[in-house]
Order: structure tokens, then C-alpha cells, then sequence
């Protein structure tokens, strides 16, 4: 590994632990006494960014993840009222078909996937405020008790591990690189470039309609904002934690999880030491900017897929 690609590799690693101790030093430790707090708002990205990982990958893109989010939270909430297990399936389910519908349109009809995935993005969000307009959707009333450190900690680190291993270990993750570093030599190599890619945005909506349990269990309901901004902030996250926007051979796992750490870091760190949300937003807009400059290889970034 030459030394561009190590610092590469090194660069969002440093850039967690720089981030958390400036912060601590600049609020007194507040991050450091409030850990469990701060890393209560990466669950659900850490899994949604892992579905979406994958898709990026394979050199795709997927701006639908709130919207999926926000309609299968109204889904887990409806259902909670008559199982927990049913809830957390129809979830699941709701995801997959969304997921499922993105993948159609993109392998199917050939629609570039950001053009797709914002559609969608738009569609479901007027669904979500659609349904959530007179009163927030409510679930069962046990649903809240299921909102522990133990869980949200077990079942993240459950998607993540085995999302790893998968990626790792199996034709899977060698495939979907393959796809990302060229389609049609991963075509000429014997792998199915289109039924990979529909099962992976198939996938990655599953995730997100399992994510949406962790995310309705904090409060039991879901307003019309439910979901709101997901797809940007697992984006920036992916992209912090060094992921290549091309996706393709440079890709490593590690890209999710240290980078919505580093995000999640970054976002409460601003919010504690007061600044306003425009401020906060262009402070992560520069950072963002900076490490897809780092980032992106420019000899294989073509047309966006």
C-alpha cells in the first residue's frame, strides 16, 4: 500500500479521535458524561448506511432512505398494536418492496439511480405527511420499553457483523466491487450485474424497514418528519469515514462505521457548543467537501450510474 492510500485509510480514523477530543476540551467533557446520549442518534444510521453501502459500492446511489424510513416507522407503529414480531417484519417488508420498486426502475427501465431514488424520495414524503397530518401515527404503548442500550447496541452490532462477514467472506461483496470497478467486465466475468443490483436495493430498503423499529421505540409515534434528512446524513457519513463516491475495489467496510461515528461526533460536538443549524450546516458542508476531495478517484468516476 503506497502512502496516498494509507493516509487514505488513516485520515477518518484520525479524524474521529481529533473531532472527539476537541470537542470534549471545548464543552468541558459534556461528550464524554453524555456517551450514551450521542451515540443513541447512530444506531439507526449506522444500519441505514450499511444498506446503502453496499449500493454504493456496486457504484450506485440512494437518495430514498428517510423517505423508507419515515413510511415503514408508520408501518412498525401501526402493527405494534397487534405484535411486536409482526411490526418489526412489516417494517422489514415495507423496505424490501420499496427497495425492490428502486431496483426496477433502475435495472429494468434504465433510469440512472439518483434520478430514481430522489422520485421516490418525494413520493413517499408526501405519503408520510399524507398520513401523519392530523395527528402523529402512534404505536402500542409497549413499544417504548423496548428502547434500551442493550438492544439498540445487540442489534446494530448483529446487521453490522454479519453485513461484514457477508462482505468479507462471501462472492457477495467480491461481486458488487467487481460491478463498481467496471459492469461490463464483471458482465464478461460471469456475474449477473442486474440481478445484483436489484437484490441490493432490495436490501438496503430491507435494512432501513429494520432500522425503522430502533427509530420508532424512542418516543412510540412518528410525526411527518419522521426519517427527514436520512439519505444526506448517511451520505456524508459514508463519505467521512473515506467511502470512494465510485465505490469499486478501494471500498472497506470499515467506511460505515467509523464514518457514522465521525458524523454523529461532529454533529453533537456543534450542537453542544451551541451553533445554529445554518452555522452547523456549513461547517459540515465544508468538511463533507473536503474528504470528497480526498476521496474521489477521479481516473474512475464516469457518468453517475
Amino acid at each position: 500500500m503506497d502512502r496516498k492510500n494509507i493516509f487514505r485509510a488513516l485520515l477518518p480514523i484520525v479524524g474521529l479521535c481529533a473531532i472527539f477530543v476537541i470537542f470534549n476540551i471545548f464543552t468541558n467533557w459534556r461528550m464524554i458524561s453524555n456517551l450514551p446520549l450521542v451515540l443513541s442518534q447512530a444506531y439507526v444510521v449506522m444500519i441505514s448506511a450499511t444498506g446503502v453501502f453496499f449500493v454504493m459500492t456496486m457504484g450506485g446511489l440512494d437518495f430514498s432512505q428517510g423517505s423508507i424510513l419515515g413510511l415503514a416507522s408508520i408501518v412498525v407503529c401501526v402493527l405494534s398494536k397487534y405484535n411486536i414480531m409482526i411490526a418489526i417484519l412489516g417494517g422489514i417488508l415495507t423496505g424490501a418492496v420499496i427497495g425492490g420498486i428502486n431496483g426496477y426502475f433502475y435495472v429494468n427501465r434504465k433510469i440512472q439511480s439518483f434520478i430514481v431514488t430522489i422520485c421516490t424520495m418525494f413520493l413517499l414524503r408526501g405519503v408520510i405527511k399524507y398520513l401523519t397530518t392530523n395527528a402523529p401515527v402512534a404505536g402500542a404503548a409497549s413499544l417504548v420499553s423496548f428502547d434500551t442500550i442493550g438492544l439498540k447496541i445487540g442489534i446494530t452490532v448483529l446487521v453490522v457483523v454479519t453485513a461484514f462477514v457477508v462482505f468479507r467472506f462471501t462472492k457477495f461483496g467480491r461481486y458488487l466491487k467487481a460491478i463498481g470497478a467496471g459492469e461490463k467486465a464483471a458482465m464478461f466475468a460471469g456475474v449477473r450485474t442486474d440481478k445484483m443490483k436489484f437484490l441490493v436495493y432490495i436490501l438496503a430498503g430491507a435494512m432501513t424497514g429494520f432500522a425503522a423499529f430502533i427509530n420508532v421505540i424512542k418516543v412510540g409515534s412518528v410525526t411527518s418528519s419522521g426519517g427527514s434528512q436520512l439519505e444526506t446524513q448517511i451520505l456524508i457519513a459514508l463519505v467521512l469515514g473515506g467511502m470512494p463516491i465510485s465505490g469499486g475495489a478501494k471500498v472497506r467496510f470499515e467506511n460505515i462505521i467509523v464514518g457514522s461515528l465521525l458524523y454523529i461526533v461532529l454533529n453533537s460536538g456543534l450542537t453542544m457548543m451551541g451553533f445554529s443549524t445554518q452555522m452547523m450546516q456549513l461547517i459540515q458542508g465544508v468538511i463533507f467537501l473536503i474528504f470528497v476531495a480526498v476521496f474521489a478517484d477521479r481516473k474512475s468516476i464516469q457518468v453517475i450510474k
